[in-house]
């Protein structure tokens, strides 16, 4: 649990600070904010917080999620905390459920098209959604909306004259669409309706800020085209980072195995937290956590020191973290039993050392797709190639008594992935033990 950094939350308001105040918390993480000559000057997004405090009368900041899976990743939770941010400075936070736009499938990212989701397996996934994101919202001051609310009897005649206002060539500025164009692949009509709707989608909402990934920035645009057209104020665009999940590489995605559940048990994500390298434990700090820029950069230059372990500051992001998606008492256990087991590791130097090659037959569950460093070990093959076992039937056998401990937690599955193994596990059948050491 922590020790030395100071990790509470954010005051319950910070309604109408000061612009000044207000731009430090705001455009912490961000990547880029629209239109501005610099996103460290963010001069539009200035003058309207001055107007806002001027008059009084918060901003209206609006943020998109499509329910196209039932549940969120630390990833997600990026653009939701920026919410909170402006949340707790007094402004008027929408949380979009891309109900519709989900119908059409974004085509972000994606070089073929989207298999589009049922309606009723969208409803089913925002229901979800919103117990979700009230983890790290305030639901009482949350605007929770549906866009098929103004789309759904938007019509055919008014998504022609929604249509009208864009050309096939603007469209095919789109990277993913230019993208597939040359390379002679099908770009489905329907695909190009979605940056209209979600263009639409703040002039229905009359947003004054629309909050959006680096890779949305196609779409975040459309809003500012319609609503020029239909005579509102265009919104402020802003940026965050797309999240990289466990590696440190590839973005956080539950199909790449690299994710981090916002309803993964505390031990699991407490674990998982502390598997991530130093250098990525910065841009944790920055993009998962409320503490301020200024107190993130004073606990960086305390590791530079020598006055902070980086192991740390490390678990204080990790306690920080699961603190705030499980509860206090879990945290706090969950950072006693990780401590157990690095402890474990530790002592584990007197015990003998196998090695295990990767390339092992039957070592692996079909993992197709899959980086090596996500992949998932049979353990009873592990125990059987190790020598703790005679047959990858004994092992199943004494896995299912609960005889094996792996890494001095008792182990009841199939298999485990080679990251959370780590890179010397700690094996325990019976009185047995030892150390694998994996090979290339």
């Amino acid at each position: 649990m922590p020790s030395e950094t100071d990790t509470s939350a954010l005051p319950a308001s910070l309604a109408f600070a000061p612009v000044d105040q207000q731009l430090d918390l705001i455009t912490k993480g961000a990547a880029e904010i629209l239109p501005s000559e610099s996103s460290a000057a963010p001069d539009a997004l200035r003058a309207r917080l001055e107007e806002s405090r001027r008059t009084g009368v918060p901003l209206r900041i609006k943020a998109g999620f499509d329910p196209t899976a039932p549940d969120l990743h630390l990833g997600h939770t990026v653009l939701m905390r920026k919410l909170k941010h402006f949340q707790t400075l007094g402004h008027q936070v929408i949380f979009l459920i891309g109900d519709f736009t989900g119908l059409i499938g974004d085509p972000t990212g994606k070089n073929q098209t989207r298999k589009p989701l049922t309606r009723e397996e969208l409803l089913e996934n925002a229901k979800t959604y919103q117990e979700q994101v009230f983890k790290i919202l305030d639901p009482g001051k949350t605007e929770v909306r549906y866009n098929s609310e103004w789309m759904g009897p938007f019509g055919a005649d008014g998504m022609v004259r929604l249509a009208a206002q864009f050309t096939l060539s603007q469209m095919l500025e789109r990277d993913e669409f230019h993208k597939r164009f040359q390379d002679e692949q099908p770009i489905h009509m329907h695909e190009m309706l979605y940056p209209m709707v979600q263009g639409y989608d703040s002039v229905a909402l009359r947003a004054d800020v629309e909050l959006g990934g680096t890779d949305q920035k196609f779409n975040l645009m459309r809003g500012r085209d319609l609503q020029r057209h239909y005579g509102q104020k265009p919104q402020i665009i802003l940026m965050t980072p797309i999240l990289e999940g466990l590696d440190g590489v590839q973005k956080m995605s539950k199909s790449l195995g690299n994710a981090i559940g916002i309803h993964d048990p505390a031990p699991s994500m407490y674990g998982k937290l502390m598997s991530i390298s130093d250098d990525l434990m910065w841009r944790y700090w920055v993009l998962l956590t409320d503490l301020p820029q200024s107190e993130i950069e004073a606990m960086q230059a305390r590791v530079a020191s020598g006055a902070l372990h980086p192991m740390q500051a490390k678990k204080d992001l990790a306690f920080t973290i699961t603190r705030e998606f499980t509860s206090e008492d879990e945290a706090k256990s969950a950072a006693e039993n990780w401590s157990v087991q690095f402890q474990a590791r530790e002592i584990s130097a007197d015990l003998p050392i196998v090695a295990i090659s990767l390339a092992s037959e039957g070592l692996f569950a079909p993992s197709e797709g899959q980086a090596d460093g996500y992949r998932e070990v049979r353990v009873a093959r592990l125990l059987q190639l190790s020598g703790m076992a005679g047959s990858a039937s004994e092992a199943t056998r004494k896995i299912g008594e609960g005889a094996v401990l792996i890494n001095n937690q008792r182990f009841a599955g199939k298999t485990m992935s080679l990251r959370e193994l780590g890179e010397a596990p700690v094996m325990r059948l019976g009185k047995k033990a030892l150390q694998i050491n994996f090979e290339n």
